[in-house]
């Protein structure tokens, strides 16, 4: 008996109704936005997010990856709102550059580099928390639990460079805390060859650990601290740590965004929501298909808190999203404009404090 051999169409009838079925255990943020905001209604919403493959496209150069103006403006909107952070295994202050919004924290490294407004008595050792003073005068809390690897860093990144040296399109990234060898142009005969590379320099630095991702490995110090250690830091930093009326939003895309949405899954309360076009196995709650849907979801949730939560007003908001994409109604709603207010003049301290115009 011969093997059934499926034909195109087959195949993508087959990957829909595999991800129709997926969609099913974690339905679309957008979809379920509004039971999604009648729970949020009265928390205290904090926003973090992944860069890569989350505010910016995943591209062949990850030098390029630059987030679009609508992108931006979306971010900035949402933070004018709502405490938020970027937390990315990219290096802090690259990840800034490409950004450049002052009214968002940012974390890199994976977590090991966190720029805050105050040191977490919670969360982090307090000799990991040093205070500096930007050029502005103003003082922010530096978090790096792994300042004691970099060293150990500064050698891998020599011994892989020395070892890809001959290994077409390969490029490794030095974030700082952790390094990430990047192999999207590398070809598929050569995989094999650069992997053990890989293996045969780290094998050298038993402290430290490697994992895969999209097109990439990522290497970082073996400590326990992740995206989701992160997030209750910064969270703790915010005086929110033991609030129990807060409720984190994690948008992320990679494997290490587990740890994020582990940890809001352990909180009992949040949302955890991934970035992806495909089935894959994740502990996200809900699901966004691309940076685009983000970048929807993100200018949704600023309608929302513009505006009163009855159903007649969120019906003028649909008929508005119809219509052009906005709608301008004021939020008048007395029962939580003082939570509005205080959110609103603690970030407008936060933009002041994490400016990244650092001394350090």
């Amino acid at each position: 008996m011969g093997l059934l051999h499926l034909s195109e169409s087959e195949k993508t009838n087959s990957v829909l109704v595999s991800y129709d079925s997926w969609l099913l255990k974690h339905p679309s943020a957008l979809d379920s936005f509004e039971q999604m905001m009648s729970i949020a209604e009265g928390k205290k919403i904090v926003v973090f997010l992944d860069y890569d493959g989350t505010l910016s496209n995943i591209v062949d150069n990850p030098e390029n990856a630059i987030m679009t103006n609508k992108m931006r403006s979306a971010l900035r909107d949402v933070a004018q709102y709502f405490p938020t952070a970027i937390i990315s295994g990219r290096g802090r202050k690259k990840v800034y550059g490409f950004v450049g919004l002052n009214n968002v924290f940012y974390a890199g490294s994976h977590g090991l580099d966190i720029a805050a407004p105050i040191q977490s008595s919670n969360y982090g050792d307090p000799q990991h928390q040093s205070k500096v003073v930007d050029r502005k005068g103003n003082e922010v809390v530096l978090f790096q639990p792994a300042r004691k690897f970099l060293p150990a860093i500064h050698k891998i990144l020599s011994a892989l460079n020395e070892k890809t040296r001959g290994i077409r399109g390969v490029m490794i990234e030095n974030n700082k805390f952790c390094v990430s060898v990047h192999f999207r142009h590398v070809h598929d005969e050569d995989f094999c060859t650069l992997e053990k590379a890989v293996n045969s320099v780290m094998a050298e630095h038993r402290d430290f650990r490697t994992s895969k991702g999209k097109k990439v490995f990522e290497i970082r110090p073996d400590m326990e601290w992740d995206k989701g250690h992160a997030l209750n830091y910064l969270l703790d930093t915010l005086g929110l740590g033991t609030s129990t009326d807060v409720l984190p939003l994690y948008i992320g895309d990679d494997r290490t965004d587990e740890d994020a949405f582990k940890a809001i899954r352990r909180r009992g309360e949040g949302y955890p929501i991934v970035v992806s076009s495909t089935p894959k196995d994740t502990m996200a709650s809900y699901s966004l298909r691309k940076p685009s849907e983000v970048m929807k979801f993100l200018q949704r949730l600023v309608r929302w808190k513009k505006i009163p939560s009855g159903p007649k007003e969120q019906k003028l908001l649909r008929q508005g999203e119809g219509r052009n994409g906005s709608a301008n109604i004021s939020r008048k709603r007395s029962t939580s404009s003082r939570s509005s207010c205080s959110i609103e003049l603690d970030h407008s301290m936060e933009g002041r404090t994490i400016t990244e115009k650092l001394s350090c």
